[in-house]
């Protein structure tokens, strides 16, 4: 049976081997910035992480987190996304989606990544070019607002 890709591990303990597989070390602050992702929302800063590995482990810093996202990106495991105008937000790759944000009260909806099939397809066709929706929000207003 194939081995999980990276966006597709489920587990800590799954991404630790991904790590070592790919020669990385495995460190205490990947192990607990991995145990952070998995337990929290997604969605999350590399600020508001930082806060929440500091308070498992305070001489860790936000250099050191910084350092470990660009590994786990590398990887595949993480991926970071644009909502509107705030920092960057960081989610496990397999828990990856799109977002719309409303322009007008800031409402956020995840989309699943289903409904932009179509659109992944006719861009391909007629550009050669591959989309990632998860990387940008697409701004709009929400049914709220627009009434």
């Amino acid at each position: 049976m194939a081995q999980p890709g990276p966006a597709s591990a489920g587990s800590v303990e799954e991404v630790l081997a991904l790590l070592r597989a790919g020669g990385g070390r495995v460190t205490s602050s990947r192990r607990i910035l991995l145990e952070i992702l998995f337990e929290g929302p997604g969605h999350l800063s590399a600020e508001e992480l930082a806060r929440a590995v500091q308070a498992r482990a305070p001489d860790i810093h936000l250099t050191t987190i910084y350092r470990n996202l660009d590994e786990l990106q590398r990887l595949g495991v993480v991926l970071h996304s644009h909502l509107g105008h705030g920092p960057a937000t960081y989610q496990l790759a397999v828990n990856a989606h799109a977002h719309f944000i409303c322009q007008e009260c800031g409402t956020t909806v995840e989309a699943p990544m289903q409904l932009f099939s179509g659109l992944a397809r006719s861009v391909k066709s007629t550009f050669g070019f591959v989309i990632d929706p998860r990387h940008f929000a697409i701004l709009g207003t929400c049914s709220e607002c627009a009434s």
